[in-house]
């Protein structure tokens, strides 16, 4: 395996930077000579060490969080409530976690603090350690152990969440591609209800993991570590356009009747390629960072369809159709509707990224 390859699996990458992690917080603890050869901060290397930078400063600034509430609350409760014997232990670490547990359900990054304070309370007296002395060597572990993750995130075969977020939105393109033409194909087909799902759950899916990763790519953002665009407009727009699919979908849960579905193919499948080569362009533009394809097909297609419905009801189709099919044909009128405005802002968007990829002079390496 050559370092091409290494260079080429991002997987492969995060390996080596927590083994790294691993090895720098270890030798660090051993300069210092910090108890049970450094196991903290070690641990903590490993924990906080994420794909991104900003997944990494994410952690650590979680795990430094929770580390630092458990500490002194465990230390407190520990200095102040006797617990000479096992029956007296339970009941502290009630008392203890009780709290912490609570804050933990609110606020995410106290999810530590509960395991610090029993590390405190229950380590403490098998080393020899006086509580206080143990809860500053856990938080000094943590500090270590994050600042170690922190800085090899940064500096072996660093990730950048923008990176990777570019991949992960082109990801979303491409199911939204290949799922728009499915839904159009409900109105006038029968489809499988249960394939449909699937492939809403799946988009629905994508777009969480580009938001998660989006924030990453903003705490990047907020510590200057590189001018990229704001992704937030990215991930708006993701998410306003996986809710008009999801709209689609509800609309065309069954066929139209005969009358109607007989003349919507047409117009339907041009929509259908359009918005699926519309998204494609999307995704190859911006993970190349190359300006957005143009919005013409896609407002010839809908015009087309818009231009069809207005026949079929001049012909007089509608009348007499039962409320249930005309709320399908007008929620499928206000999707489209709804998709035309998000295909305009994605269209912005994707200027944004390119124009940030040539402000910066070239994009960032994954």
């Amino acid at each position: 395996m050559n370092l091409t390859t290494i260079l080429g699996n991002p997987r492969l990458r995060f390996c080596l930077r927590v083994t790294t992690s691993a090895i720098v917080a270890f030798t660090l603890a051993q300069v210092l000579s910090i108890p049970l050869h450094g196991l903290w901060a070690v641990l903590t290397a490993v924990v906080v060490t994420q794909m991104s930078v900003g997944g990494s400063l994410k952690a650590t600034t979680d795990y430094i969080i929770g580390t630092l509430g458990g500490a002194v609350y465990g230390s407190a409760i520990a200095v102040l409530v006797p617990h000479p014997d096992p029956l007296a232990v339970a009941g502290t670490l009630a008392l203890a976690i009780v709290p912490l547990a609570y804050a933990a359900a609110l606020n995410p990054s106290f999810r530590v603090a509960p395991f610090t304070a029993v590390i405190v309370l229950l380590i403490s007296s098998q080393l020899g350690e006086a509580p206080i002395e143990s809860a500053l060597y856990r938080l000094l572990e943590v500090v270590i152990g994050g600042a170690v993750a922190v800085v090899v995130s940064l500096l072996v075969f660093p990730a950048r969440a923008h990176a990777l977020g570019l991949d992960a939105a082109g990801r979303v393109l491409e199911l939204m591609a290949n799922a728009l033409p499915r839904l159009l194909a409900a109105f006038t087909a029968s489809t499988d209800p249960l394939e449909n799902n699937r492939i809403q759950d799946e988009i629905g899916q994508a777009v969480s993991t580009f938001q998660a990763t989006a924030d990453e790519a903003m705490r990047e953002r907020m510590v200057n570590l590189i001018a990229e665009p704001d992704p937030g407009p990215l991930a708006r727009t993701l998410l306003r356009l996986r809710h008009d699919l999801v709209i689609i979908g509800r609309a065309g849960v069954a066929p139209l009747p005969e009358r109607i579905s007989g003349r919507l193919p047409t117009p339907l499948n041009k929509l259908g390629a359009a918005g699926r080569d519309y998204f494609l362009a999307c995704a190859a533009a911006l993970t190349s960072r190359k300006s957005a394809p143009p919005l013409e097909p896609i407002d010839a297609a809908i015009a087309a369809y818009a231009s069809e419905i207005a026949a079929i009801r001049a012909a007089g189709l509608t009348q007499g159709l039962p409320v249930g099919d005309l709320e399908h044909i007008f929620g499928l009128g206000f999707a489209l509707q709804q998709l035309q405005h998000n295909f305009a802002d994605m269209q912005r968007v994707v200027q944004d990224w390119a124009r940030g990829s040539t402000l910066s002079g070239k994009s960032v390496a994954p």
